[in-house]
């Protein structure tokens, strides 16, 4: 095993700085720029993908087989979909989330001319005082739920006149803590915390001059929650792809937040079995906590290289993080063990 180091600080001051810029799907003008700021320190070739996906090429000791590794920084979001007539604004979906996860959260409105406004997320019949018995049972649904603005606005020309329009982007808040345990609470960990491990790896082996065995692609997608991240991006010669993202921990899973998590199957079916198998050789050769898992309402961004053709091997690992798609939480466990599959696989030979 090489002898390399992860900097454990540096991985979490990436980590909570990259989890407090927004970033719901479609809008990435601000956290793929701050993720190639920082890619910009390590040993790659850097670009960017016509729909605006960060691509960073490794040179390795061999070419013959080239190896890519997906994260994704987009996150779950909305847009404004109406101005209703009393100054409140509907909103459409941007990703698979239950609207119970995001009552009553802080949101920021990201307006087409660039400023911004604070909002939070409300049933449209929020309190029991005037709703009685309706706020408690209420379903759980787009209609019923509404932008409450904290702007001094009461119609839907008072909204117009601040410039806030359709298509504006919701932005929920991610409420970062990061605690003495261990503990990281965060919305958006999914796939931020993906993104900062392939970060601490590539990282971690640069610093003590480690090249990896093969060419390596680092691909940071920015679709991924609408199931198109990572469809394109890559070099037509590459061997196989691995994807780095959240693992389901709670419930009956498998997985928890003191591992990596390598998952075996999800919603579109089982991943290659000689790159899991690989995967568990290296994280027993190195003595890396793991657990195997199946996620079965969950597709990933090495699916959807397969589904736009893509003739490669893929793989799925990464940190245990609790309440998916909810206000989410994991431990710097999971995230030092993610990183050291993801070191231990690019040094692979």
């Amino acid at each position: 095993m090489a002898d390399y180091r992860i900097d454990t600080d540096g991985l979490v001051e990436f980590l909570v700085g990259l989890l407090n810029i927004p970033s719901p799907t479609g809008y990435h003008e601000e956290a793929i720029p701050y993720c190639e700021h920082a890619f910009s320190a390590l040993p790659l070739s850097l670009s960017r993908s016509r729909k605006g996906a960060l691509v960073g090429v490794w040179e390795g000791q061999s070419s013959d087989a080239p190896r890519g590794l997906t994260a994704h920084v987009d996150t779950l979001g909305a847009m404004v979909s109406q101005v209703k007539g009393n100054g409140r604004l509907a909103m459409t979906q941007l990703g698979g989330w239950s609207w119970g996860a995001v009552e009553g959260e802080g949101i920021t409105i990201l307006t087409q001319s660039g400023k911004t406004y604070r909002g939070t997320i409300l049933p449209t019949m929020a309190s029991v005082h005037i709703y009685g018995a309706d706020a408690r049972t209420f379903k759980r649904e787009q209609n019923f739920y509404e932008v409450r603005l904290d702007e001094n606005v009461s119609n839907a020309e008072q909204v117009t006149e601040l410039r806030i329009s359709v298509g504006d982007f919701v932005a929920f808040d991610p409420r970062v803590e990061v605690g003495q345990a261990g503990f990281i609470r965060s919305r958006h960990l999914d796939d931020k915390a993906g993104v900062a491990c392939i970060y601490a790896a590539v990282k971690a082996l640069a610093e003590v001059g480690l090249q990896p065995a093969q060419q390596s692609v680092i691909h940071i997608s920015n679709y991924e929650e609408v199931g198109h991240g990572a469809a394109s991006g890559f070099p037509v010669e590459l061997a196989e792809l691995l994807t780095v993202d959240m693992a389901a921990a709670g419930g009956d899973q498998n997985s928890d937040e003191f591992s990596v998590g390598i998952c075996v199957k999800d919603s579109g079916g089982p991943y290659h079995i000689a790159m899991r198998r690989r995967l568990v050789s290296l994280a027993e050769d190195a003595s890396i906590p793991y657990k195997l898992d199946i996620y079965p309402y969950y597709g990933s961004d090495g699916e959807a290289y397969w589904r736009a053709g893509g003739d490669v091997i893929v793989g799925l690992i990464g940190p245990g993080v609790d309440a998916s798609h909810h206000y989410e939480r994991t431990h710097m466990d999971s995230l030092i063990a993610t990183t050291r599959l993801i070191a231990e696989y690019l040094l692979a030979e």
